[in-house]
């Protein structure tokens, strides 16, 4: 295992030990599936940049996550062919997860989560997909490619029948039609705010283990701005908190990833608060542990 120069969080030693360490960060810089805004390539060090100047002490769960051990795995070489750059996330993530370590694949665009999914799926069968997106991601292809970025809860789906979407304000009539015919669970942006989707009854039907996918664009612009598809109105960081920390507590969660931030010179808060993101799901994930009793 090849260790990235900089690591995640800016940890030192004690808590950068391969051998040791519970959870493994891959970043995986690629934007071969993006349609419209660029930059994602280059979110991963940016997110890990900005890492550093998190306190690593949580405030809300009383504990110090880190303490858990952290390693950046270095990222491996990006194929520009699609189907090579998914067997490449597949083979990273796997190598990983034999380890039996937690696995938290850093985008990149989104077009990078069926590969990682695929390599889970190998270790505890079939999963369930949660994915918070501002985009339902369902087009079978798009702009010629069944790896964009807009089709991947389509590649997710042929790998597991157990899915939920929420956060969704952007949708093309083909998915609108596959959502209701097929009577897929989604939940709107929308429909969230008014109450007119219960979260907790779509968790409880979900299977356990359990895979999350966040695109950041799910966020408000006033969270993060600096995505490749932006859309007006999403989730706040207080409510985003509290749908994560709900997911984790109700959940066994298996993997993540974050994908699709963009880099920028003029927006720092960005890539921080991906950063935060990233750190606080990670506590939500060791707390959920220790209340089970157990560790994955």
């Amino acid at each position: 295992m090849k260790l990235y120069p900089k690591q995640f969080l800016g940890l030192d030693a004690r808590f950068t030990d391969h051998e040791k360490a519970r959870v493994a960060i891959l970043p995986f810089p690629y934007e071969g599936g993006v349609s419209y805004g660029a930059g994602t390539a280059q979110g991963p060090d940016s997110v890990i940049d900005a890492s550093h100047y998190l306190e690593l002490y949580d405030e809300v769960l009383k504990t110090e996550p880190h303490c858990a051990g952290i390693v950046t795995v270095s990222p491996p070489d990006i194929p520009t062919d699609h189907a090579a750059m998914s067997e490449t996330v597949y083979k990273k993530t796997q190598t990983l997860i034999k380890k039996k370590m937690f696995v938290v694949l850093l985008g990149g665009d989104h077009s990078i989560s069926s590969g990682f999914l695929r390599a889970l799926t190998e270790e505890y069968g079939t999963l369930s997909a949660i994915q918070l997106d501002a985009h339902a991601d369902l087009r079978d292809s798009y702009q010629g490619s069944k790896f964009s970025h807009a089709c991947a809860m389509a590649r997710i789906r042929e790998l597991t029948p157990h899915t939920l979407q929420i956060g969704v304000r952007s949708m093309s009539i083909e998915e609108a039609e596959r959502i209701e015919h097929e009577d897929l669970p989604v939940c709107t942006m929308y429909d969230f705010r008014q109450g007119k989707f219960d979260i907790n009854a779509a968790l409880e039907n979900l299977p356990d283990p359990v895979f999350i996918t966040v695109d950041v664009d799910v966020f408000d612009w006033s969270v993060i701005t600096t995505t490749g598809t932006p859309e007006p109105g999403g989730f706040s960081w207080d409510e985003a908190m509290d749908l994560l920390k709900n997911i984790f507590a109700r959940k066994r969660v298996v993997g993540f990833d974050v994908v699709e931030l963009s880099y920028s010179e003029t927006d720092k808060r960005s890539a921080f608060a991906v950063a935060k993101l990233i750190y606080k799901m990670l506590g939500f994930k060791l707390a959920a542990d220790v209340s089970r009793g157990k560790l994955d």
